[in-house]
């Protein structure tokens, strides 16, 4: 009998964002139901649990699995990460054809924009100006980038910063281009579930000769707390083919040219 196979380190992620997405949406979940549901043994959920309770992103408690509170699992960078890899990889490369050589270029703090590291530091004399810690770490080492990184009040969940000390700084900076994503788009309205990042991205907005909005389909359809205007304030939207047609309707009509990219054709 050949021995068995043991799951990829892919396919064994795949598996445990699957669970987190199962539990986020279903809400407070037996394990032993999880164990059911996925077709894993009891101990192989526990080990999956246990990886996604140890780098917060959900809470492992006396038999259940916890989501955490909606508004964190929205904003929070630990969640956002992981999400929808492949489609922002296709958004960036989509992206990078619009960033001109010797640019100044705001980016907020959207995990969509972090596949666009690697390939900003082959890039020549541009300058990085963003509110992420976790991008300026990303590009801050590149030789050929100038990265300026906005200080205010940090917040460790999103690993970036707010504030009026840093929408100051930004009323005194010229840039040539701001790339920024949403949490949430309705019908061509942008919406954010706390008010401090809606001024950061109108601030972006305002220092900016042009902007681009980079929207993977999983934020389509969605609303949250705070409305901070529409996608007619972008030169473009870039988005993936999973978004429905509805919603690429609704931006077009706003007009606004779109670009639907292939999730995992193209990766910066």
């Amino acid at each position: 009998m050949p021995a068995r196979t043991r799951s990829s380190q892919a396919a064994v992620e795949e598996r445990r964002q699957s669970v987190l997405r199962h539990v986020v949406e279903h809400g407070e979940t037996r394990i032993d139901e999880l164990a059911d549901h996925f077709g894993v043994s009891l101990m192989t959920m526990h080990r999956d649990l246990d990886d996604l309770a140890q780098r917060s992103l959900l809470r492992k408690e006396r038999g259940r699995a916890v989501p955490f509170p909606a508004v964190l699992m929205e904003t929070a960078t630990r969640f956002r990460e992981s999400a929808a890899i492949s489609a922002k990889e296709a958004l960036c490369h989509a992206a990078l054809g619009h960033i001109k050589p010797g640019s100044t270029v705001l980016m907020d703090d959207s995990t969509t924009l972090f596949p666009l590291a690697p390939a900003l530091a082959e890039l020549e004399r541009i300058t990085i100006v963003t509110n992420s810690v976790g991008l300026a770490q990303r590009l801050g080492s590149a030789p050929g980038l100038d990265v300026t990184l906005l200080g205010g009040r940090y917040h460790a969940d999103f690993n970036s910063c707010t504030g009026p000390e840093l929408t100051r700084t930004l009323s005194r900076i010229h840039a040539d281009l701001a790339l920024m994503s949403a949490t949430a788009v309705h019908a061509g309205r942008l919406f954010h579930p706390l008010s401090e990042y809606v001024e950061v991205k109108l601030a972006m907005l305002e220092s900016a000769e042009r902007a681009l909005l980079l929207v993977d389909h999983s934020k389509f359809g969605k609303t949250a707390t705070h409305a901070y205007g529409t996608v007619a304030d972008y030169e473009t939207v870039i988005t993936d083919t999973g978004t429905p047609d509805a919603e690429i309707a609704a931006l077009r009509d706003l007009g606004v040219p779109v670009e639907a990219v292939h999730p995992g054709k193209h990766t910066p």
